[in-house]
């Protein structure tokens, strides 16, 4: 059974490919019918922050990217680690290093002057003599020397990391007995079953340190996929000016969990010339090995016409409930799917479409300038008192097409042209020029406050 996993540290927000990383895996394990988990990696309790946990788990709970069983705390497995530690300890894999933050530092500077590549020397590697006092060891493993350390790579294919270059025997536990990032990861993947690796090719520098870990403990190694980061249009590094990178982010500026999720898996996977993916389909059709072995370029343009696509495809009653995060009360408007049926084709984001709604729903307290010089000029006020009039005898207007009917008989009785009624009408009911049909927003606003905004407005202007 394939188990994948997500593993962030909780030092600040989920960033947006730490976002496409966890999608990847949740996708791979669904896949194959697996378990998708997710462990908060907290060891370093100095940068640590349980807002930023909070937030990690917020991200999750808002996309629906639910994980299988209990998530799991690095920060509540010391013994499990220490106990991993005395056995390598106890079978000669492992060994305590005394050499002080000084002599550590005078061994750098010294190679540094040599131009040598800055590395542990070995000095205690074999060491049986009587430890200096005063000096708190860490705990090194016996990495090789010498040869090479191949990955296995899915998106990759094989690498050959060479021993001499990349290892020397790096720490596993620092003096304080805290176990350190790479052996922890290589425990924690073993011990709770991690069987297929997706993450960030950052992390590539550390996979052959791990599987010197695995080896040393005798533990199957699991198969990697390192993803290519993500770079803006200039193929430099994603940064906050290119984009949002907090996920929570994304949904402050309206964008859907659907348009989100789908954007994100077309971040360096493609299935032919397909653009819009469900989650089941992305599901069935996903494959880890069909990642891009290159960066993967963040198109904003493109994330907007995806919203826009899944904002015009979400019922009425369902975009009702994602607007009241917007302060948009709509649920038991009896005009909210004639309303959202004319605004939707409008939007690119929730929050566009939140004060799309809001001009409609709100009575003008302000008038444009230049669309009140436009529309209210001859005998605009004549029309609008006109329209008012049929308005006022007016029964039963509850459709556009009601509303529409009496402008046409005010256009027909007064001999003049459309725009001499609608655009003065327009600027009445909105207080500005633009926005959707007439016809549909007195429909949704009703013939009282309608009424209500020509009167406004004639009484606002006429003194102007």
């Amino acid at each position: 059974m394939t188990v994948t996993r997500f593993a962030p540290s909780p030092t600040g927000y989920l960033h947006i490919g730490g976002l496409r990383t966890a999608l990847f895996s949740y996708l791979w394990a669904k896949n194959r019918g697996g378990k998708f988990v997710l462990r908060i990696e907290d060891t370093d309790k100095a940068r640590n922050s349980e807002e930023a946990t909070q937030a990690i788990l917020k991200a999750f709970e808002w996309l629906g990217l639910e994980a299988d069983g209990e998530i799991t705390y690095q920060s509540q497995r010391d013994e499990i680690y220490a106990k991993y530690i005395k056995q390598l300890l106890d079978e000669g894999k492992a060994y305590k290093c005394y050499m002080s933050k000084e002599e550590l530092t005078e061994l750098r500077e010294t190679q540094m002057a040599n131009k040598q590549r800055t590395m542990y020397d070995g000095r205690y590697r074999d060491f049986s003599g009587t430890p200096p006092e005063g000096v708190a060891p860490v705990i090194r493993i016996k990495a090789p020397l010498t040869g090479e350390i191949l990955v296995q790579d899915g998106v990759k294919g094989t690498i050959s990391f060479q021993a001499e270059d990349i290892l020397d025997d790096f720490v596993i536990a620092r003096g304080d007995g805290a176990p350190t990032y790479n052996f922890v990861v290589a425990i924690d993947d073993y011990l709770m079953g991690i069987n297929e690796v997706i993450r960030g090719d950052d992390h590539l520098s550390n996979t052959p340190k791990q599987i010197v870990v695995y080896e040393a403990l005798g533990f199957k190694i699991p198969a990697f996929y390192h993803v290519p980061m993500i770079h803006n249009s200039s193929g430099k590094k994603l940064s906050k000016r290119d984009g949002a990178t907090d996920v929570m982010d994304y949904k402050e500026m309206g964008y859907t969990p659907a348009a989100l999720l789908n954007f994100l898996v077309r971040l360096g996977w493609s299935h032919g010339d397909q653009e819009i993916f469900s989650m089941q389909e992305m599901i069935e059709l996903f494959n880890p090995k069909d990642i891009n072995k290159s960066a993967s370029i963040y198109n904003t343009e493109k994330l907007d016409w995806l919203n826009s696509h899944y904002i015009k495809n979400t019922p009425n009653a369902e975009l009702a409930e994602l607007l009241t995060a917007y302060d948009i009360v709509l649920t038991s408007h009896d005009k909210k799917e004639i309303l959202l049926d004319a605004l939707k084709e409008r939007a690119k984001t929730l929050k566009e479409l939140a004060t799309l709604v809001e001009e409609i729903v709100t009575t003008p307290s302000s008038f444009d300038e230049k669309a009140i010089k436009k529309a209210f000029k001859g005998d605009a006020f004549d029309v609008l008192e006109a329209y008012s009039t049929k308005l006022s005898n007016a029964d039963e207007l509850h459709l556009p097409s009601d509303y529409h009917s009496l402008m046409e008989e005010v256009v027909s009785e007064m001999e003049i042209g459309f725009g001499k009624i609608g655009m003065p009408l327009r600027v009445a009911l909105l207080g500005k020029m633009g926005g959707p049909n007439i016809d549909v927003i007195m429909a949704v606003i009703g013939k009282e406050e309608t009424l209500l905004r020509i009167k406004n407005s004639i009484r606002a202007n006429s003194l102007a």
